[in-house]
């Protein structure tokens, strides 16, 4: 029977110390120890369990069933993502990618204008595959060699092409970061799609006019996007082969072309979506959508979408991100259990003199989180309970509609610094991966991390606004992203 002791509101220094130590190996693992996630996390979780046993005492079932309730809380996470994950497998080989790739270059792309075409074309292929690193993979051998035959700043199309990448982790349907934020703080993802849509639109479209005037110096001749792709070298091509095979098939459709209708499958889960349509329902419309308009395109048939699209998707959910996020989830569980993170919470507390002030705090705990593990994952599981619970015990709601509303903030907050922080710091695995398949597939210029952060004008933005709107409460000016007015901290 676990011991009647509970964490009380005083810690020593001794305790709180020690219950910093799993998040100290958790982070030294990954940053130090370089382990993929899925081996830090167990590791972590059971240096938590280990730590409340010490500190909280009981038995070990009932310290180990703090962490199986809250990977219990996630449950439907876990059904949602392995429909995401074959919806984005869906439109990588079905010609969806490549098709909305083919429709935005008919705008043509000049060395002026190549940085926010490629970051206008990513922003759109992220959203409809779910993934930062697929987008990024399949998108940079195109516009680092377009850029290379027209003239173009090299730093300036990269760091568009980064940022564009991130776009639908941030503010897509199929994105596992976007269904894991929203599920930790139990808001619908179209819900917080609606909360931050103009936001997001507007730091996409203001980022595009950054990058275009820092251009404007450039040559203005114009490219031809399948002169590009035909000086990629094999070099190039085997290194996809190996890092992100399912950019290849989208290099040749975007190449050989496939029919424009192929866009209909994204258009139809984003407006089942806004209808009100259970998540589920969007993305199962999605697949099947899919499966039938490349049918008709030649682009897939049915024993290939159900044994190798379908069947990816779900083992590559199940193989990976959803047995990690069971152990992070697990060890998050624990170290709230024990009220680890409490002394971050009073501080907080103590630095707000509003709602305002104390959500931006809760962003910039976020940031650091992400700065410490340099996983994204990690810092939403991790994350999540503990600003949700600053929130929950500081801010005095009137309605449950004013709650929920805090809760979609923060799920923003959770994913925006977990993405968009991540190409901002040199250490994290965003700007690593996306700097390892620049040099593997352009290898004219030998590109660092530092080169993926100075110029990315795209997470500059979104994390410098998110924070300046939230402190300021400037965000009440932005439709649809304003705080509850009626919201106010609770007195002592």
């Amino acid at each position: 029977m676990e011991s009647d002791k509970t964490p009380g509101k005083k810690q020593s220094p001794i305790s709180c110390i020690l219950k910093f130590v799993p998040l100290l190996v958790f982070a030294g693992l990954v940053i130090i120890g370089h382990l993929d996630l899925l081996i830090a996390a167990p590791i972590a979780t059971f240096t938590a369990l280990g730590v409340y046993l010490i500190l909280i005492g009981g038995s070990f079932e009932a310290a180990f069933e703090k962490g199986l309730k809250a990977v219990r809380n996630i449950a439907l996470i876990f059904f949602i993502l392995m429909f995401a994950y074959a919806v984005a497998e869906c439109f990588m080989a079905t010609g969806v990618g490549a098709a909305l790739i083919n429709l935005a270059l008919l705008l043509g792309v000049t060395a002026r204008t190549i940085a926010p075409v490629a970051l206008f074309v990513t922003c759109l292929l992220s959203v409809a595959t779910g993934s930062s690193w697929g987008t990024f993979a399949a998108c940079a051998p195109i516009f680092l060699w377009l850029n290379h035959l027209i003239g173009g700043d090299v730093i300036l199309t990269i760091c568009a092409i980064a940022g564009g990448a991130c776009f639908g982790d941030n503010i897509g349907m199929i994105s596992d970061v976007t269904v894991l934020s929203c599920g930790m703080q139990d808001v619908k993802i179209i819900d917080r799609v609606k909360h931050q849509g103009v936001w997001s639109l507007s730091c996409m479209v203001l980022a595009m006019v950054i990058f275009y005037v820092a251009g404007l110096h450039l040559p203005n001749m114009q490219g031809d996007v399948s002169a590009a792709i035909s000086q990629i070298p094999q070099s190039a091509y085997d290194a996809l082969a190996l890092k992100r095979p399912s950019a290849l098939l989208l290099l040749d459709q975007v190449k050989n072309g496939v029919p424009y209708y192929m866009v209909i499958p994204l258009v139809l889960v984003i407006g089942l979506s806004f209808l009100g349509c259970h998540t589920l329902l969007c993305l199962g419309a999605g697949m099947i959508s899919s499966l039938l308009l490349g049918l008709l395109a030649g682009t897939v048939n049915l024993s290939a979408w159900l044994n190798d699209l379908l069947m990816k998707g779900f083992s590559a959910a199940g193989g990976w991100v959803i047995v990690m996020m069971m152990w992070v989830a697990a060890f998050s569980g624990i170290m709230n259990a024990m009220k680890a993170f409490d002394p971050l919470a009073r501080l907080v507390e103590r630095l707000s003199k509003n709602v305002h002030q104390l959500m931006g705090w809760c962003g910039v705990l976020c940031l650091v989180g992400n700065a410490a593990l340099a996983d994204e994952a990690a810092q939403v599981a991790t994350m999540s309970p503990i600003v949700r619970d600053i929130v929950e015990q500081n801010v005095e709601c009137q309605t449950p509609e004013d709650a929920y509303r805090l809760r979609l903030r923060l799920a923003t907050f959770t994913s925006s610094m977990g993405i968009y922080g991540s190409e901002l710091i040199p250490w994290h695995c965003f700007p690593v991966f996306f700097a390892s398949i620049a040099n593997a597939v352009y290898p004219m210029y030998n590109f660092t991390t530092f080169d993926i952060i100075r110029k990315n004008y795209m997470s500059f933005l979104v994390i410098g606004s998110i924070v300046l709107l939230t402190f300021t409460g400037w965000d009440r000016f932005i439709p649809g992203f304003g705080l509850p007015k009626n919201a106010k901290l609770k007195e002592d």
